[in-house]
């Protein structure tokens, strides 16, 4: 057994999903600890011949990837079994937490992946606690990278992360509600402005990713002076809407550092 996810829920499942997706891992290398039964029966249906059980294994390496209030239970179980190495996806629970929690010489991650790591499309950071060597950072990253892109930072920047990649693609899903509706407001078609916005997000982010060119480039290339662009993007301006994303990015910051101190 290479890893144990423990914590069956969306994150958990989306790593699942990558490592499985990307060869990280074989279905025989990964095991899943979910404690609801429902749960464990919806994973064992998606994921044939992928192990899915109630309780810790002993000794195999861990992802903890259950909520944040169900984590100190998760670490004592892994503690009673010998796991000596743990990467924590837990929003807002500090290393310092994690490693009082595991009680023993157990070297702890901790991260911030996001949900498209289930398309590998992730985008996550780590940092390191106390007792983690190069190797077990390298561990980490090798388990994030077979999913999508990976920072290191200080720990106190996980905050940070949390609140814009951590809880980024929400913003973006709400974004294109928003424009799959306005679509249907000026007169297309519902299954129509859907798919068309679908590429247009997939299309930019695409192009941003790319190009060598930043963002505020590649947003003047396509507004010309008093064109189409030009108006929208005008009603953005007076909404104030960086200040709008700036407050939703820093209230889920706080979020997460009010989690942390917990």
């Amino acid at each position: 057994m290479r890893v144990q996810i423990v914590g069956g829920g969306k994150m958990g499942e989306a790593l699942l999903a990558g490592l499985l997706d990307t060869h990280w891992a074989s279905v025989d290398e990964l095991v899943v600890v979910e404690p609801i039964e429902a749960r464990r029966g919806e994973l064992a249906d998606r994921f044939a011949n992928v192990v899915v059980r109630e309780h810790v294994v002993e000794a195999v390496d861990a992802i903890i990837a259950v909520k944040p209030d169900h984590v100190e239970a998760a670490c004592r179980s892994l503690a009673s079994a010998d796991v000596s190495r743990v990467l924590s996806i837990a929003a807002g629970v500090t290393i310092a937490r994690l490693e009082r929690y595991l009680g023993n010489d157990a070297a702890v991650i901790r991260a911030m992946p996001n949900t498209p790591s289930m398309v590998s499309q992730g985008a996550a950071a780590i940092a390191c606690g106390s007792r983690a060597t190069a190797a077990d950072q390298a561990w980490a990253q090798s388990i994030l990278s077979a999913v999508g892109t990976v920072e290191v930072v200080e720990e106190a920047l996980l905050d940070a992360v949390t609140g814009l990649s951590g809880s980024g693609p929400a913003y973006v899903f709400l974004l294109a509600e928003a424009l799959i509706e306005a679509g249907v407001q000026v007169g297309l078609p519902a299954d129509v402005s859907a798919r068309l916005t679908e590429q247009t997000l997939l299309g930019a982010a695409t192009l941003l990713s790319i190009s060598t060119e930043s963002a505020d480039v590649l947003r003047r290339n396509v507004t010309s002076p008093n064109g189409t662009t030009a108006a929208g993007l005008a009603v953005f301006d007076a909404a104030d809407f960086r200040g709008l994303v700036a407050r939703v990015v820093a209230a889920a910051t706080a979020r997460s550092r009010d989690l942390g101190a917990g």
